[in-house]
């Protein structure tokens, strides 16, 4: 066989050219490779978004329902003091100035201020000083007031 034969170069150029086959392929099919993982990588974080939009989804719909009942119950509290402000007439401002309080009578208030500023001698208490249940009954003298060193 001689070196400059056709047949010499068409094994020469065959081998050549798969290698150079065998080399593309492993770079191409890297590359096919690397897209694909980065595809898969995409559609995983795609997925973690999906589920972390869904629970702040149901969160918020569970902050707005707890926020829902506050507000009920909330409602409710400025009703029963509504009520009880009635019960007890009090219509004063000061305490809850966007309370409104305009359906309570203002003379039975002016009446129980009155009462409540002459207190009277409650029924425990015995009449007079000295009495059993007067406010100095049991206490020693002054002498027994001072601060005695501990005993051992």
């Amino acid at each position: 066989m001689d070196a400059s034969s056709p047949l010499t170069f068409a094994i020469i150029g065959f081998i050549v050219g798969l290698i150079v086959g065998a080399v593309a392929f492993r770079l191409l099919s890297k590359g096919q490779r690397e897209a694909a993982s980065m595809r898969q990588k995409l559609l995983e974080r795609e997925h973690q978004i999906a589920e972390m939009k869904s629970s702040v989804g149901s969160h918020l719909t569970g902050i707005y329902q707890r926020l829902s009942n506050i507000r009920d119950e909330a409602n409710q509290l400025e009703l029963q003091l509504k009520e009880d402000a009635a019960e007890w007439d009090i219509r004063d401002a000061a305490i809850q100035p966007s309370l409104d309080l305009s359906g309570i009578d203002s003379t039975r208030e002016q009446q129980t201020a009155t009462d409540a500023s002459t207190p009277a001698m409650p029924r425990d208490y015995a009449d007079g000083k000295g009495g059993t249940l007067s406010e100095d009954f049991g206490l020693k003298g002054k002498e027994a007031t001072a601060p005695q060193p501990p005993r051992y």
